[in-house]
């Protein structure tokens, strides 16, 4: 099962770079080249413990939907999502949050599991990890955008 790790710093609070990455309008932002939409259970503001969001987007060719729980949160240090139904077999993704020296480091990790077998399991090494890891990456710098440069006080509650 591959597992992907990121770390990225942020010059901003905890409690900023932490809101973000729960804020659905961000998500959106940082997918806006696919084309994803918040489509049902928490459809904008910041998802909570125990909320579900249904993702619809455009991926590898084709209109998907995602929907995933947040299965933990410890605000501000931490929380997971997890898939609930979509083209994985399994999909967790956990999310760290660590300040110091006037900075946030934002951690992820995330698991995921293919369908299909070797055939699922071939496509994951030739792109399919390659793939997430972008994804991530650029949801990761908008996040950053916005709590660096001071995008956030459009979205988050003061």
């Amino acid at each position: 099962m591959p597992v992907i790790y990121l770390s990225t710093i942020i010059r901003a609070s905890k409690k900023e770079v932490f809101d973000l990455s729960r804020c659905i309008e961000v998500h959106q932002q940082s997918m806006q080249h696919t084309n994803e939409k918040a489509v049902a259970g928490r459809t904008s503001g910041l998802i909570k413990k125990g909320e579900t969001v249904t993702w619809q987007a455009r991926h590898l060719f084709k209109t998907r939907l995602l929907t995933v729980e947040i299965t933990a949160m410890r605000p501000y240090d931490y929380f997971s999502d997890e898939m609930l139904r979509g083209d994985f077999k399994k999909m967790h993704h956990e999310h760290y949050f660590i300040f110091a020296n006037g900075q946030t480091t934002m951690k992820d990790v995330f698991t995921f599991e293919t369908p299909y077998g070797i055939v699922g399991k071939i496509a994951c090494k030739l792109f399919l990890v390659n793939y997430m890891t972008r994804l991530l990456q650029q949801r990761n710098l908008v996040i950053k955008e916005y709590a660096e440069t001071g995008k956030w006080k459009m979205i988050l509650p003061g």
